[in-house]
């Protein structure tokens, strides 16, 4: 949520900022209420100041034994008012706040200005593309060679985009995951957490997947409760409508969840195999730090997130999010996207965002800074990563001919199963 005082004194740059991010927010209508409201206030601290006024010349005037009926009549009309003026303000303030979850928030000044992914800014690439002496197969091929996958049976079970993952690759998925956390743990300093998979509608507004997202979202109507779409939900909003003491900034807080998103926007783009899902697993890393570090550790969480792409030797770019592909939330983002040889394209498995105060002013989240001064801190995340294009990417990198395939030797603790295999890479018993 962006700061009223901000948008207030700030129209024009705010309005831009709605272009950018192509948003649709109607800025007027707000500051209309706004202007509105303040007027109300101001009406009704007026009238309440003269209420409390007469009061006390009425208490004085029956002291006194004198006739104070006249002016108790008029201050019957006065509270009249008083409660009418108090009912608008109130429906006033309910529909400013309304207004106020549908402002984006403003990006960092320094995000590349554009319309959609084309104006994407790449930082940096990590590695070279793996070379084959035979033409490399896609994920699907090695997953059913491998009888890793099971499609057909989740999308009778479910419907599409809800995968069952079989034998290997079951395991396969479960140790990467293991290896994921134990590293963001161990090398990171990150502290793991188990949350709720379910949440409740002012969680979901508080990160700001509400209301603008909702119908991207599974939810248990009964209940008015949200799966997840991503851990960053649950994680971020366990502060909600707390005050952290300084001593306990900056917290690093890393989770294993699945994931659930219905994209319902995703029609007509590529959901081959793993590709775009409705249940996924991700290993996400939140911060809650001092504003004045926000973008230090900004930078700190990407590489975090490039740690586990490197220690699995896949090669990877980094892009920077132009405007118009920022999400609604994020102040500055960047996405990382893994080299999938066999799809022979890069598909993104991390997105690290910096959201500035953002979420912290939608869930009432604060700390006390070093004057004693009671503010909202600044909140961060970001993939550490997600599993399902990680699969493919790591499938297809390690593909041998014939389908058979060979993973990294840093996954042999986490799968018991490994036979060494020459460079750093393992061969693998797999049903090839």
């Amino acid at each position: 949520m962006i700061d009223l005082k901000y948008i207030r004194s700030n129209p024009e740059q705010v309005r831009q900022a709605i272009r950018n991010k192509n948003e649709k927010a109607d800025l007027d209508a707000l500051l209309e209420l706004d202007e509105t409201r303040r007027k109300l206030q101001f009406d009704f601290d007026n009238l309440k100041a003269e209420q409390n006024k007469v009061s006390q010349t009425i208490a004085q005037k029956k002291k006194n034994g004198e006739d104070a009926s006249e002016l108790l009549q008029e201050m019957g009309t006065v509270a009249e008012r008083l409660k009418a003026i108090n009912a608008e303000l109130s429906a006033a303030n309910t529909q400013l706040d309304a207004l106020l979850l549908t402002i984006p928030n403003l990006p960092h000044p320094g995000v590349p200005v554009g319309r959609d992914e084309t104006a994407n800014k790449q930082v940096k690439t990590w590695g070279e593309p793996p070379a084959f002496d035979f033409e490399p197969a896609d994920h699907l091929a090695l997953a059913d060679k491998n009888q890793l996958l099971d499609l057909t049976r989740g999308a009778k079970i479910s419907g599409s985009g809800f995968p069952i993952y079989t034998g290997f690759g079951a395991r396969l998925e479960r140790a990467v995951i293991n290896f994921m956390l134990e590293l963001h743990q161990q090398r990171h300093g990150y502290a793991e957490l188990a949350v709720p998979v379910l949440v409740n509608r002012r969680t979901m507004t508080g990160t700001g997947q509400l209301p603008k997202l909702e119908a991207d979202m599974y939810r248990v109507d009964e209940d008015d409760l949200f799966l997840i779409p991503t851990a960053e939900v649950p994680m971020t909003n366990i502060y909600a409508d707390e005050v952290l003491t300084l001593a306990q900034l900056p917290l690093k807080y890393v989770a294993y969840t699945p994931c659930f998103r219905r994209e319902a926007g995703s029609y007509g783009k590529d959901t081959k195999g793993l590709q775009r899902l409705h249940q996924f697993n991700k290993v996400e890393m939140v911060r809650f730090v001092e504003p004045a570090t926000s973008y230090a550790v900004l930078e700190e969480m990407l590489q975090d997130a490039e740690d586990i792409l490197q220690a699995l030797g896949l090669h990877y770019r980094v892009v920077e999010l132009c405007t118009g592909d920022l999400s609604f939330a994020s102040a500055k983002t960047y996405d990382i996207e893994v080299w999938a040889p066999g799809a022979r394209k890069y598909l993104e498995v991390s997105s690290v965002s910096n959201f500035e105060d953002f979420q912290a002013r939608r869930a009432n989240i604060r700390y006390r800074d070093k004057e004693g001064k009671v503010a909202f801190l600044h909140t961060l995340n970001g993939s550490g990563v997600a599993t399902p294009r990680l699969m493919i990417a790591l499938w297809e990198t390690y593909q041998t001919a014939g389908l058979g395939l060979r993973l990294p030797s840093v996954l042999e603790p986490f799968l018991n199963q490994a036979v060494p295999g020459p460079d750093g890479v393992s061969g693998l018993a797999t049903n090839s």
